[in-house]
């Protein structure tokens, strides 16, 4: 992969990435603490400041028209530097009103990258290597995760919350900064088109990517809460949990990558839900702690087999179509973001194993739409 390397988009993008995660990552791991210990907020406020951040994630179809004023890259440049100034002005005002306000400008940042990204990723890398960039690209991600967490903690001895959220804030941006100069674009690439598209093609793609969201909002939602609130896990021992999942992911990632190259998306996909049904059903009735703590870390390795629906997008869509789709799934896959915590939470309140098994469900269905993948053969145009 030495070749994929020396693209200038590929680094362009490993840096922006790596400046991404470090944002959401430094924003997320001082938040509740932020929000508790200085602005004095509820559990009500923190439970609609959580529901505006995915805001963004759900508006992300309209990226797609400030690709009439800005190139993809540059877009993804000027998100990071949203995403610095959210980050950096999140300590200066510590206020339910403030908070949702820096919350906003930091997630609309770090969504809309994460839109372009994946698109760019796409047109830049052909069908036999992005399964590759993506991985990599996660495993440098999950790196970032952990000098984070080790940066956090060491500086917080010195700084206070302002100053923590402001040294972040000021990283990202001047990341943001640099990259708005760069030119990693190939002017050979197919253009894209600059508007919303919807095709009955694609019917699977959207499907995949809506279970899929629906999926990863019951585990951020309700994984680690149970783990707290049925199993009694300290914050050390979720803090050495996370330490963990990213350590395996940054060795496993790239792995992911060339297994879904080897394989195909059909097998790949079909292993992580194939095993998701089991480990959702196990959530709701095994009561070991032990076993707890290895289904969460299982449930994180797969997260990394999603990248397989995009791929699997790569291989039936027009090159055309990419960033419009890209930005169109961002937006379907953000619909379950929506409703899932809501409704989740309120069987939870009837009885906690409800979410888990409606996971379970979720995971059957998304097994058997797999099912009906088909990869068409090679054209001159996607070799």
């Amino acid at each position: 992969m030495e070749h994929v390397k020396r693209n200038p988009m590929y680094r362009y993008l490993v840096v922006l990435t790596v400046a991404s995660t470090f944002g959401l990552q430094t924003w997320r791991t001082l938040f509740n603490n932020f929000a508790v210990e200085t602005a004095h907020l509820t559990g009500s406020h923190i439970g609609v400041i959580q529901s505006v951040r995915e805001i963004p994630g759900f508006l992300a179809l309209l990226a797609i028209f400030l690709l009439h004023v800005i190139a993809e890259h540059k877009l993804s440049a000027l998100s990071i530097l949203f995403l610095g100034i959210g980050v950096g002005m999140t300590g200066f005002l510590p206020s339910y009103s403030g908070l949702i306000i820096t919350t906003l400008i930091m997630s609309f940042g770090f969504h809309y990258y994460e839109t372009t990204n994946q698109s760019l990723t796409l047109q830049y890398f052909d069908r036999d290597t992005s399964p590759w960039v993506f991985g990599k690209i996660r495993s440098l991600g999950a790196a970032s995760n952990i000098f984070t967490g080790i940066a956090i903690f060491l500086l917080s001895f010195f700084l206070n919350y302002q100053s923590l959220y402001l040294t972040g804030g000021i990283v990202i941006v001047l990341v943001g900064l640099w990259a708005f100069f760069q030119n990693p674009a190939d002017a050979a690439l197919p253009p894209q088109r600059k508007k919303m598209i919807v095709r009955k093609k694609y019917w699977l793609y959207y499907a995949l990517t809506f279970l899929a969201g629906a999926r990863r909002q019951i585990f951020v939602a309700f994984a680690v809460f149970l783990l707290v609130k049925r199993f009694h896990f300290s914050i050390r021992e979720v803090t050495f949990l996370f330490i963990v999942n990213n350590l395996i992911n940054y060795f496993l990632s790239p792995l992911i990558g060339k297994a879904i190259i080897r394989f195909g998306e059909r097998k790949v996909l079909s292993l992580e839900y194939f095993s998701l049904i089991f480990i959702f059903l196990a959530y709701a009735f095994v009561q070991n702690r032990i076993i707890i703590a290895f289904l969460y870390i299982f449930d994180h390795i797969f997260f990394n087999f999603a990248i397989a629906i995009r791929t699997y997008f790569q291989k039936i869509g027009d090159p055309k179509d990419v960033a419009p789709s890209m930005a169109f799934g961002f937006t379907v896959n953000h619909i379950a973001a929506v409703v899932i915590p809501v409704i989740g939470g309120l069987l939870w309140m009837i009885d906690y194993k409800i979410p888990f098994v409606f996971g379970a469900v979720i995971s059957v269905l998304s097994l058997l739409l797999i099912q009906l993948i088909r990869i068409p053969e090679k054209t001159a145009a996607s070799k």
